[in-house]
């Protein structure tokens, strides 16, 4: 991670280094289960996830969530996380690359520190938001 903005050099508008991960893959569906605690076989076992409908396995919510979160870290240090905060708005498939983005929506005070709120979202390959959020972020 390259050294953290300062707020008075950040500007409303302003995008955040973008993240392009590889694509999502049932390897990786299974050491999100084993790390996660999250065994619900929607994401691991085409034959269940058929059974109620899907085409195929599909990412959890939780791991989308982490790419914000990775997103967001990749700008600023963990410790300068103020909030991160999301709406899942479309599936996640095996298969898909997910692009996370996000860009300057405001900067203010609040709590004696200097803040910029963020919005952020998971893309993927055909341009369908995945997930859509925001993040409160301190800078000095």
């Amino acid at each position: 991670m390259a050294n953290a903005p300062k707020f008075a050099d950040v500007k409303v508008g302003d995008e955040i280094p973008k993240l392009v991960l590889p694509p999502i893959s049932r390897h990786q569906l299974a050491l999100y289960c084993g790390g996660s605690g999250d065994h619900n076989p929607i994401h691991v076992d085409i034959d269940f996830a058929k059974k109620f409908g899907f085409k195929d396995v599909f990412a959890h919510g939780m791991l989308s969530m982490a790419f914000l979160g990775r997103v967001v870290t990749g700008w600023v240090p963990q410790k300068q996380v103020r909030g991160l905060g999301t709406r899942f708005t479309s599936i996640t498939w095996v298969g898909d690359v997910i692009t996370v983005s996000g860009k300057v929506t405001g900067k203010r005070e609040a709590n004696g520190e200097k803040v910029v709120d963020l919005e952020v979202r998971c893309t993927n390959q055909n341009g369908q938001d995945t997930l859509q959020g925001h993040a409160t972020v301190a800078l000095v």
